[in-house]
């Protein structure tokens, strides 16, 4: 079948879908969107190329969809229909846990109902959300000080397990022998996030499937694996909703769907490049080293047990590792102690960033010394992995014995390649090319924290430019995708994103923006109030500012937000309230964001005026149509300035190679953010709402003008202090 015939078809099926729907109304920006969609997929060319073949056609649509557009069902519907004719799959990833549960638990239910082939779709989550049934009965069997209870701590110094409550040691071997029965039972399905009150990661952590203790096929209980239960469900399946983290940290794994046998669907993706950079980033402990000799000790005793000629290497890189890694924590407090120990008042952990990733010479011969320890430490437990799983199929009857081997090693091999992968990007030095410029340095920053009676030093390193590392990790394997959000574009262009993500100059994509239903100039008026006070000056604004929002918010007669840019601005604000309006305002620190939203139904359905109080986290997300957001407050404009040391790091490169980090990232990343914040006013093609913003930049500088073009065309009203 032609790649024009399956984009028909694929635009007919959605066109099908849209008309079965009693009483929905054809809108032109989402078929709009649907045709791209299907068009995109369709000239994606799937499968592996015969050696010699002519390099594979990409395909890849980024698509801005306004609010109201109904992007979800102008992807899913020509995607799927896609998939089935094709015979592939469709991967769907998004940022948040709301969105993929309202896929899975609405849009695609109401979606297969209505398409006339039928598709199955599951939800994919890593392997660390399931629990390891073997690792489970350990723990709910073992004795009190055996050394199986000592690794329910093994994150921890060792005096602080020391001081640990018998009795706290005791409740947690009850709890896991409570989950242990309510899976036998069968009253519990094995899923974390399906505990009535799911534990935290540190209660969590030691009886987590995680892949690097998993025997797989050779386990014992394989048969009755909780994750691999889920697996067959996703590999059955022709949609599977994931995230952006999933996706990228299981990027050659096999946990997803091949990239280049199967259709991306990217929502959300203005998050793409930030988690990105927190996906590719890593750090080493170089002060809590006694997991080095645990890990030693167990790789020891086993690899005996197999009797592998590998293990003969095991103690000088064991010791090897722990002597550099003090070394080079000694030589970090010997070149930055003084700044570090000078901002010992600060909040959270003191922090010295390596200037333009050059790292001082001391520094590197310890480091190449534990990325050569780190490796061939990685090599004696890949030899052992190897050696224990051919064990296990030799020997069925020890196989429990064995995994159980498997999985006390592999608990701890992860920290080991943290060490190797971290040592690796902290060497890496930048180097001048023949034309004179820098190659792009890492990130690379040292932290101090005190934990009880240690002094703790962490060496950390990130990429600076996610589009480098989309291309190289996720854009060399992809044939057909398309990303979407209500925010793709910064100052009324794709060019930042495009950059951002790693598409830019790809003669492989396309750009759509597909405007909005909503009729903004009558819905809404943007009402800009030009403070007498320059909002640089934070103290005396925030003052203004407050007393201005105070009057304001009187008038309130329903629902309406605020959005603040930080704690204390808020706090000044709460600190603000008269008496008579303590009993509108909800807090968002104050408590849970379901049982405040909540809340604010319920006082606005019985109506009563109701207004939150809210920061970044409620800027984006958070839907409040009709008479729950009449009024939306913006206390300041949301610069995100690069004040962390990945975002100075890539500011210092920016600067030194003569452009400006102002308008090349602060500028573009506020625009989106602002976008974000606006549009929580107008929800639906009924809703009428009054946006306030207190910053005077938005009309009183060039770069608010720029601003001012990503932001939906309402009736702006400007106001003098």
């Amino acid at each position: 079948m032609s790649q024009e015939k399956w984009a028909e078809l694929a635009l007919e099926s959605f066109d099908a879908v849209v008309a079965s729907i009693p009483g929905f109304r054809v809108r032109e920006g989402q078929r709009k969107m649907a045709a791209q969609v299907a068009q995109t997929l369709a000239a994606a060319q799937l499968g592996k190329q015969e050696d010699g073949a002519p390099e594979p056609q990409k395909s890849i649509a980024v698509v801005q969809a306004g609010t109201g557009v109904g992007k979800s069902l102008a992807y899913s519907a020509p995607a799927i229909a896609m998939a089935l004719m094709r015979g592939t799959r469709v991967l769907i990833s998004t940022a948040t846990v709301a969105l993929q549960e309202q896929l899975v638990n609405k849009d695609l239910p109401a979606l297969a109902q209505q398409m006339p082939m039928p598709f199955k779709f599951a939800l994919a989550k890593g392997r660390g959300r399931f629990v390891c049934k073997l690792k489970l009965e350990r723990l709910a069997s073992s004795g009190e000080n055996s050394e199986e209870v000592d690794d329910l701590f093994a994150e921890e110094a060792a005096e602080q397990r020391r001081a640990r409550p018998q009795a706290e040691k005791e409740a947690r071997m009850q709890f896991y022998a409570s989950m242990a029965d309510a899976l036998a039972a069968g009253e519990w399905n094995g899923d974390r996030d399906s505990l009535p009150n799911p534990p935290e990661a540190e209660a969590w952590s030691p009886v987590a499937a995680e892949g690097s203790s998993c025997t797989g096929k050779h386990c014992p209980v394989f048969n009755d694996c909780t994750y691999y239960e889920r697996r067959k469900e996703m590999v059955a399946a022709q949609v599977i909703v994931a995230n952006h983290d999933l996706l990228l940290s299981s990027l050659g794994a096999r946990l997803l769907p091949d990239l280049n046998d199967s259709l991306l669907i990217l929502d959300e993706a203005h998050h793409l490049p930030q988690t990105a950079l927190s996906q590719f980033a890593c750090e080493m402990d170089m002060s809590r080293l006694q997991w080095i000799d645990k890990l030693a000790s167990r790789a020891l005793r086993v690899g005996q047990l197999l009797d592998l000629d590998e293990i003969a290497d095991l103690a000088g890189y064991s010791s090897g590792l722990r002597e550099h890694l003090t070394e080079l924590a000694r030589l970090v407090m010997e070149v930055y102690g003084e700044q570090l120990k000078g901002q010992k008042d600060s909040w959270g952990p003191a922090r010295v960033r390596v200037p333009r990733g050059d790292l001082p010479a001391p520094l590197l011969e310890p480091l190449a010394q534990v990325m050569h320890h780190a490796s061939g430490f990685l090599d004696v437990l890949r030899a052992i992995a190897k050696g224990l799983k051919a064990e296990i199929k030799d020997k069925p009857d020890e196989a429990q014995r064995l995994s159980q081997l498997y999985a006390q090693v592999g608990t701890l091999a992860p920290r080991l390649e943290a060490v190797h992968d971290c040592a690796q990007l902290l060497s890496q030095q930048p180097e001048v090319r023949e034309h004179g410029t820098e190659t792009v340095p890492n990130a690379k920053w040292f932290t101090l924290e005190v934990e009880g009676d240690y002094i703790v030093v962490k060496g950390h390193a990130s990429p600076i430019l996610p589009g480098a590392t989309l291309r190289h990790h996720l854009w060399s394997q992809v044939r057909g995708a398309v990303l979407t959000s209500a925010t793709l574009t910064s100052c009324g262009s794709f060019d930042f994103f495009l950059r951002e993500a790693g598409l830019h100059n790809d003669a492989a994509v396309q750009t759509l923006e597909v405007a909005s239903p909503f009729d903004y100039a009558a819905q809404g008026t943007l009402i800009t109030h030009q403070t007498r006070t320059d909002p640089r000056e934070a103290a005396a604004f925030t003052r203004e500012m407050v007393e201005r929002l105070m009057h304001d918010i009187s008038h309130v007669e329903a629902g309406a937000l605020v959005l603040f840019t930080s704690r204390e601005q808020m706090r000044l604000a709460v600190d603000a309230l008269p008496s008579s309006m303590r009993n509108q305002v909800l807090v968002q620190t104050a408590m849970p964001r379901a049982v405040l939203l909540a809340e604010h139904r319920q006082r606005v359905e019985q109506g009563l005026p109701s207004i939150i109080f809210g920061m970044q986290s409620f800027g984006e997300g958070l839907d409040l149509p009709g008479a729950l957001c009449e009024s939306l407050f913006i206390t300041k404009l949301p610069f995100a300035p690069p004040d962390d040391p990945v975002g100075e790091a890539r500011a210092e490169w920016l600067r030194s190679s003569g452009r400006n980090p102002f308008n090349e990232l602060v500028v573009p990343a506020t625009a989106i953010r602002l976008a974000q914040w606006v549009g929580r006013a107008i929800r639906t093609e009924e809703d009428q709402a009054h946006v306030y913003c207190y910053d005077r930049r938005l009309v009183a500088t060039s770069y608010g003008t720029q601003l001012l073009k990503g932001l939906p065309p309402f009736s702006l009203e400007k106001r003098n202090a």
